[in-house]
């Protein structure tokens, strides 16, 4: 008898085969990282792509500011309970509400100037982080808006919520990667405002601006840092001046501000100067 296995007989059982990529146990194992690393590349520009996106303002800020409307609603709560300690949480969080109105009427502002432009003119389109917080109040201002539209990168995170409900829906996206996420913030945004945040939004931050310091950003890429009282604090740069690790002019890559008003000119003024005048390229995402 031959040692090599008997061919199966007609009619017998053959092994239940699938396309690699219909493989859901595969797709999400280690070894196709890659794979999945490239659908975040391949469908956002795909889908930005069919919704003629090309022009970001980037709008970064904390998830954990409310709105006037909640941290009112907060505080008087905690005032009812007479609870120290939620009093005190309640009162901070009025006082960091400002960030949240001044980022909605910031968002409305800048949609209402890029919908009022010549139709030949491509769209500056909100984006945010897709959370609450300012990045809802991004949302939110471009919403007020009648025709406003604005993009929502979400990250899977087991202590946030979904993209919020503010978000153009066709332009909700949620990515697992953040450099990925990362990616497509800096690529297609022609401005940034920088409103107070945590870890999340200095890094973002910090990022941008090394990648603009050292001209692995070679696009005028004006940025907004707002909240001079919050940064001052939170950033005090001068000392790397002082050491020489950066070099003065370093600190004039962002602009500081208190003022809905100052922001808005100074973006416009750059945007019109540095994007708006220029010929387009007619190459969607090009390099």
């Amino acid at each position: 008898m031959s040692g090599r296995p008997e061919r199966a007989a007609l009619g017998d059982s053959v092994p239940n085969t699938q396309k690699a990529y219909k493989d859901l146990d595969f797709l999400n194992s280690p070894s196709a990282r890659t794979v999945r690393i490239l659908c975040e590349y391949e469908e956002p520009r795909e889908r930005f792509r069919r919704n003629n996106l090309r022009d970001t303002i980037v709008i970064f800020g904390s998830a954990r500011i409310k709105s006037p409307e909640e941290a009112a609603e907060a505080l008087a709560a905690a005032r009812a309970a007479e609870d120290a300690a939620a009093l005190e949480k309640a009162t901070r969080a009025q006082g960091l509400a400002r960030y949240y109105a001044d980022t909605r009427k910031l968002a409305r502002r800048l949609t209402e100037w890029s919908l009022a432009r010549p139709e030949h003119h491509r769209d500056m389109v909100i984006t945010t982080g897709g959370g609450p917080g300012i990045m809802e109040a991004g949302n939110r201002g471009a919403s007020d808006v009648p025709g406003g539209r604005s993009v929502g990168l979400g990250i899977s995170l087991p202590f946030e919520e979904k993209v919020n409900r503010w978000v153009t829906p066709e332009l909700a996206l949620e990515f697992h990667y953040f450099f990925m996420r990362k990616y497509w913030f800096s690529y297609l945004a022609k401005a940034m405002v920088v409103m107070p945040g945590g870890f999340g939004t200095l890094d973002e931050f910090m990022e941008v601006v090394t990648l603009v310091q050292t001209l692995k950003i070679k696009k005028r890429l004006p940025i907004v840092l707002y909240g001079t009282e919050y940064w001052d604090k939170v950033l005090h740069m001068e000392p790397m001046v002082e050491f020489g690790t950066i070099s003065p002019e370093d600190l004039n890559l962002f602009h500081r501000t208190d003022s809905v008003e100052d922001a808005y000119q100074y973006l416009v003024e750059e945007l019109e100067t540095h994007h708006l005048k220029r010929k387009d390229d007619g190459e969607f995402l090009a390099d």
